[in-house]
Order: C-alpha cells, then structure tokens, then sequence
C-alpha cells in the first residue's frame, strides 16, 4: 500500500552543522513569539524557511542559501534515522523514539493508504501550501505511524546510529540524533516492509494536506502527468506504532470569550450527566482522574472539580457516530459539555474563538487564575489503540486529540520538490 522513497536531503554545510544546535527550530504550530523573536536574529536559523515572516522571503532565502552553498544537497538518495531520546515530567525513565525519514506518496484520504484522525484548520492549510509552493521544499517532516509486531526495521537503524550525522539537544530538553542509511539492499528492504502497510498520521495533518492539496493542483495543471514527479511525494517521520517508547499525552481545552459564563449556573448543567465533586487541590486534578472513564477536571479561578459522566448518560450522546468513536473520553467532553453545557455547537467548534489549546496542566492553573481564559477543562491521554480504532473507523477525533511527545525538530533536513533535485542521480544505486 504505502510506497516509500529515500530521498536526497539538503542540509546545512559542514561549518554551520558543527553548532547544530543554533539552527534547529521549534515546529510552525508549537513555537512561541519570543522563541521566533530570537530565533530570527540567526540568519541561517531554519525559523526562516519553516516560519517565516513572509513566504516571499522564505522564498528568497531558500534561493540564496542555494547559491551561498548555506545549504547542499546529498549527492546519494538515503533513508535518514531520527532518534528522539526523552524523559517525561515526574520519571527518570529515558524513552527512545526511533524512527526515520523518506518520501511518501502524497495519497488522497479516500485511497485509504494514508489515515487521519483528526481533521485539519484551513487557514493552518493554505499557509502550509504558500511555504511550499514558494520554497518548492518540505521544510519539516510530518509524523506517521506504522504497524510491524515484528520490529524488522530497528536493527538496521540502530547500526545506522552507531555513526549519527547530528546530535543536539531541543528546545524541549529532547537529545535528538540523525543518521542515514545509504545501502541499497538494506533501503530496498524499508520499502518492502512498508508497501504492504498504512500509515496513520500522527502529527502534521496541515503539512500533510498542504502537500496533497498542492499535488491535486499540479497534476491539473500538467498535461504529461506520470505519477513520478517530486509534488507527488511529501517528507515523513515514520515510527512503529507497536513500540513502548511512543508517547501520546493529552491536550487540555481553555474556554474564553463566553457571555455570562457563570460557574454555579454550568455546574447545574452539568449535574444532568455528570457526577461532580469539588477538589481542594486543584493540582492533584490529574492523578484524580487518570484511569477513570469518561471523567475531567474543571479548573476555575478559585475552585476546581472532577466531572465524571454517569454510565447511563452515554446514550444520550446525540452525534452520530458508531459507539467506539462516541465512546471517547474526548467525544463526550466535546458533546456533553462543550456543546451541551457550554453551548458551543460541535460544527462550530472547529473554528470556536472560545476553544483553545494547551498542553501544559500548569499553564492551565495560571492562565484561569489570572482571568486570561474562564474555564479549563483538563483531560487524560489516550492509547495508540484509539487512535488506531478511530483512524480504521473512517471517522475523525474532535481537533487537537493528540499530542504525539516529543515533536520533531525543524532544520535537520529539508526535502526538495523540485524536478532536477528531486530526481535520483543515475548512478544512485550503483
């Protein structure tokens, strides 16, 4: 099913590559004003092809770090491993994220190759297609995920990694390393194991479509279209859903904006479908709801609550979706308080200026303190295997369900779409 291909990379000289460190970046959907702020004072920071401050100029500089040789491009197709050493807040445990990097097929949704499980924000989408458009690069790898109980991937990059290229640690206190694999038999056998497999995107839905949207429109616009050329293809990240060190962690959802949002009054609603308990240490809201079905925290200025759905509450879910969707810990906070207790219609919520994101739990607490948002309502994490069971399902998770840890770095590589770069030099395989 899905056809894989080494690629090319361009990458950083060899002088700039020796402080790899200064010019690696955050994602486009995670970096903060003030790490942009300073990370643009470098010039040769891949902030500037990945978040730029415009894309006429993500355009130029791409040209220019070209011609200055800022950056070169490999001269042998590879596929490149990407391992992610990382700890989790509260535990001395270091998990190792292993993965690597090639090309994909830029499939369409309905082929059934590629698989999502959430849906994607336009004006995220059309900015994605201006980068890479302008700089004809996929300037960061997108995540996917794999199924192989057999593991036959991990031995070849482990040797691959005995000799890593880059080492660095991130913004997020992450070692990241990278290495590539040039041997054509050992490359041969990446892209049988995965031509049987689909592939569930993991992270990056907007880059994702960005590429597919973009595809769709050069193939309209080509009349000698072969399937072969370089918009066809997109940069991916790709990890085996079956290991223990792939960590997904939750995603908390901030309310604001609401007319006379009133807590006594929303506690009334709530006790229709909920069980509710009043907590005295708001910060003690995530170990009292982790394992527990269908139950969340609410966090308000001065008070915090556990919620938790009555069992026989959950017919009432009116969204028609089949029971293993509907039955989501996401799902029935998105319907039976985000919609019916708040409001917020489910079709609106998409595009809600009252919904917003964090995944910081103390974050949260702060910003309900300081009346910078009304309300918090805090989550737990979810499996691999919902996430499995939802993307199978054919059916999406409300946005932002998913938080696969750590996020790739920005600035490793680049991946060019460009024709003459993207094609395998003849002697590639020799």
């Amino acid at each position: 099913m899905a056809e894989i291909r080494p690629f090319r990379a361009w990458r950083f000289n060899e002088e700039l590559s020796k402080d790899i460190e200064a010019i690696t970046s955050p994602l486009f959907d995670v970096v903060s004003e003030k790490q942009r702020s300073n990370l643009y004072k470098n010039p040769y920071n891949s902030i500037h092809l990945s978040v730029p401050s415009s894309v006429d100029d993500a355009a130029e500089i791409a040209k220019k770090w070209k011609e200055e040789s800022i950056i070169l491009q490999d001269q042998i197709p590879g596929i490149y491993v990407y391992y992610q050493y990382f700890s989790l807040a509260g535990q001395t445990k270091e998990y190792c994220r292993k993965g690597f990097i090639c090309n994909i097929r830029a499939y369409d949704w309905d082929e059934g190759v590629l698989l999502r499980h959430e849906n994607t924000m336009p004006h995220s989408v059309n900015d994605r297609i201006d980068i890479l458009t302008k700089t004809q690069f996929n300037v960061s790898p997108t995540h996917g995920l794999y199924t192989d109980p057999e593991f036959e991937l991990e031995h070849f990059m482990d040797e691959s990694m005995a000799n890593p290229i880059y080492e660095t640690e991130d913004y997020q206190g992450v070692r990241d390393a990278l290495s590539v694999i040039h041997d054509k038999k050992v490359i041969e056998h990446f892209l049988t194991v995965l031509e049987d497999k689909r592939i569930i995107l993991a992270d990056g839905h907007h880059r994702y479509e960005g590429s597919l949207l973009y595809r769709k429109k050069m193939q309209e616009s080509n009349p000698n279209h072969t399937g072969d050329e370089g918009y066809n293809f997109h940069m991916m990240f790709l990890t085996n859903t079956e290991a223990e060190d792939l960590r997904i962690l939750p995603t908390h959802r901030l309310i604001k904006g609401l007319p006379d949002l009133d807590e006594k009054d929303l506690l009334e609603r709530l006790s229709e479908d909920f069980i509710i308990k009043n907590i005295e240490d708001a910060y003690m809201i995530n170990e009292i709801i982790l394992g527990k079905l269908w139950a969340f925290g609410l966090l308000f200025k001065n008070s915090a609550y556990k919620i938790r759905l009555k069992p026989e509450r959950i017919e009432h879910l009116k969204w028609k979706f089949p029971d293993e969707i509907k039955e989501l810990d996401l799902t029935v906070l998105h319907y039976f308080v985000i919609e019916k207790a708040l409001g917020i219609p489910g079709r609106e919520q998409r595009s809600s200026n009252s919904i917003e994101f964090d995944r910081s739990f103390s974050d949260c607490l702060a910003k309900v303190i300081k009346e910078e948002v009304q309300l918090a309502l805090i989550t737990k994490d979810i499996s691999m295997e919902q996430v499995k069971t939802v993307c199978y399902s054919g059916y999406t998770m409300p946005q932002k369900s998913t938080y696969f840890y750590p996020k790739v770095i920005c600035g490793f590589l680049f991946g060019s779409i460009l024709e003459d770069e993207f094609q395998e030099p003849h002697y590639s395989w020799l």
